[in-house]
């Protein structure tokens, strides 16, 4: 999918998070031209000083003549890379366009570049929405995560990963992006702005990767915190939460379901394999407006 935003003065946008990270949503049309790229508009508006501030941006389109998606999605992260999804990016989606009433049936199908996750409407209070999506299955085949480690096709669990003068054990999965799982005995004593950025930019990871530091509280319950590809440390992450759920049941530390404890809440992951994984969670729209500094030229005649 291509998209490209219409040459104009000023955009329009809505400001969801989903337990603190933070998402703009913006309808990008394929007709008109723009001088700016979808990467530096979603770098312009993400930043918290000179922009409306966000952990990322989600620019969709509805579909049309499509039988599979209700609209595409592109998502791109706060420093401007594209992220293939995003568990909490695409329910924020979801949520405004039902507040919007761009699509009123409970299930949003959206096409992502990781494929297509549903999301359907489970509760509303106000401008809060909880919803239940269908985040397809983890991938742990080393060269589809991808990741340089391993002689085999078999999952990366606990593989000692060095980095620098220290060693690691790392679980590796994919939920449609890259993951590096760790365990830790307190989540509160890890450096997360010290590893975070080590472990995404390691060179086992030839597209950088997300980060979650996964304390086990009992076989139901996680306490984790993140390190997000393109953003940083975040309050919460769908696909992080989801691919800590998985990495604790593949090492036999938990068990389906799991209520992962994030800095921003409380996400509940199901995975019954071969199911999908299910992520359950909350989005709330916090702002409606329109962007002018991001525009070319700042032209906000």
């Amino acid at each position: 999918m291509s998209l490209r935003p219409a040459a104009a003065t000023a955009m329009n946008f809505a400001k969801l998070h989903g337990l603190g990270n933070d998402f703009l949503v913006i309808r990008i049309d394929t007709a008109g031209d723009s001088a700016v790229p979808l990467s530096d508009l979603a770098r312009r508006a993400c930043d918290r000083h000179r922009g409306v501030g966000a952990d990322g941006v989600v620019f969709y389109r509805p579909t049309s003549g499509d039988p599979d998606a209700d609209c595409s999605a592109l998502i791109y992260n706060a420093d401007g890379s594209k992220a293939e999804v995003s568990g909490n990016g695409i329910r924020c989606l979801a949520a405004y366009l039902h507040h919007s009433g761009g699509l009123l049936p409970p299930t949003a199908r959206i096409r992502t570049v990781a494929g297509i996750r549903c999301c359907t409407l489970k509760d509303r209070r106000g401008c809060s929405y909880t919803y239940e999506s269908s985040m397809g299955g983890p991938v742990t085949e080393p060269a589809l995560v991808p990741v340089l480690l391993g002689s085999g096709a078999g999952p990366l669990i606990q593989y000692p990963l060095e980095v620098g003068d220290e060693v690691y054990p790392v679980t590796v999965l994919s939920m449609g992006n890259p993951h590096c799982a760790l365990f830790w005995p307190d989540v509160l004593a890890v450096p997360v702005d010290r590893l975070g950025p080590l472990l995404e930019r390691h060179g086992a990871f030839p597209r950088r990767t997300n980060v979650e530091f996964i304390q086990v509280l009992d076989r139901h319950n996680l306490r984790v915190r993140f390190w997000e590809r393109g953003v940083g440390r975040t309050e919460a992450s769908g696909t992080g939460s989801c691919a800590a759920a998985v990495a604790a049941i593949l090492c036999g530390l938990a068990a389906s379901p799991v209520r992962v404890h994030t800095d921003g809440g409380e996400l509940q992951v199901s995975w019954d394999p071969p199911s999908d994984v299910v992520l359950t969670g909350s989005a709330e729209l916090i702002c409606e407006g329109k962007l002018h500094a991001v525009v070319p030229e700042n032209d906000c005649r």
